[in-house]
C-alpha cells in the first residue's frame, strides 16, 4: 500500500514537514510506503473555472503543470495526506490552488479519490489552526474519502523549523493519526473483493435562485 502526502509549506522542511514525517513514520512501521511531495514552493495557478476538464474528462487540468502529475499520484495511492501551514487563518495559497484544481478534475472524472483514506494536518505558530484544518477537511469530505481521526484536532504548534517537535501533545496527535490511518487502510484492504464499494452517483447540482 502507498500513501502520498502533500506539503503545502513554502519551507521544504519546516513544521508542516515535521508533522507529515511523524505520521509517515507510523505508516512506514506498518509497511505502508509514503511519498512526501513539496507543493508550497511551486508556482501553481488557481482554477480559472474554464470547465475544460468536464469537456475532455481525461483526468487532466488544461493548465499543464505539476498538478496533473499529482492528480495521478493521488489516483494511484491508497491514502492521501494534506498538510499546510497557516497563513492568515487559512491554508497556503499554493496548496489551495492545487487542491481546487485537483478536486475539480476529480469531479469531472466520477471521483478519482473516492473511498481512499484521507487525512489532514496543519502547522501553526499561534492561532488560526482550526479554520485551516477545516479547509483541508472540506476537500477530503467532498472527494468521498474515508477519514481517520486522532485524539484531538490535527494541529501542531511551532514557528521556526523544528519547533513543532517540542509540542508534545501535537507530536502525539500526529503519531496517533498515523496509527489510525494505517489501521483504516488495512481494514479496507482486507475488505477488498469481499465487500463491494458503493457505486458513484451522478452529482445533483442546484442553486436557490429561481
Amino acid at each position: 500500500m502507498k500513501v502520498v502526502a502533500f506539503n503545502g509549506s513554502p519551507r521544504k522542511e519546516g513544521n508542516t514537514y515535521e508533522a507529515l514525517k511523524i505520521v509517515a513514520e507510523q505508516l512506514e512501521k506498518e509497511n505502508i510506503e509514503v511519498e512526501i511531495i513539496h507543493v508550497g514552493n511551486k508556482k501553481i495557478l488557481g482554477c480559472t473555472a474554464c470547465g475544460s476538464c468536464f469537456k475532455t474528462r481525461d483526468e487532466r487540468c488544461i493548465i499543464n503543470d505539476e498538478v496533473n502529475e499529482w492528480i495521478q499520484k493521488m489516483k494511484e495511492a491508497d491514502g492521501i495526506i494534506l498538510g499546510s501551514p497557516v497563513h492568515f487563518s487559512a491554508i497556503s495559497s499554493t496548496m489551495k490552488s492545487f487542491l481546487d484544481r485537483a478536486s475539480y478534475v476529480s469531479s469531472a472524472n466520477r471521483g478519482l479519490y473516492r473511498n481512499k483514506v484521507g487525512a489532514a494536518v496543519v502547522a501553526v505558530r499561534r492561532a488560526g489552526g482550526l479554520p485551516a484544518f477545516n479547509q483541508l477537511i472540506n476537500y477530503i469530505t467532498y472527494a468521498e474519502m474515508v477519514m481517520p481521526t486522532s485524539n484531538y484536532w490535527n494541529v501542531i504548534y511551532g514557528q521556526k523549523p523544528g519547533e513543532a517537535l517540542q509540542d508534545d501533545e501535537g507530536v502525539q496527535i500526529m503519531r496517533i493519526l498515523g496509527k489510525n490511518m494505517a489501521w483504516v487502510m488495512k481494514l479496507i484492504e482486507l475488505g477488498e473483493g469481499k465487500i463491494e464499494k458503493p457505486e458513484p452517483e451522478k452529482k445533483i447540482g442546484m442553486n436557490f435562485i429561481r
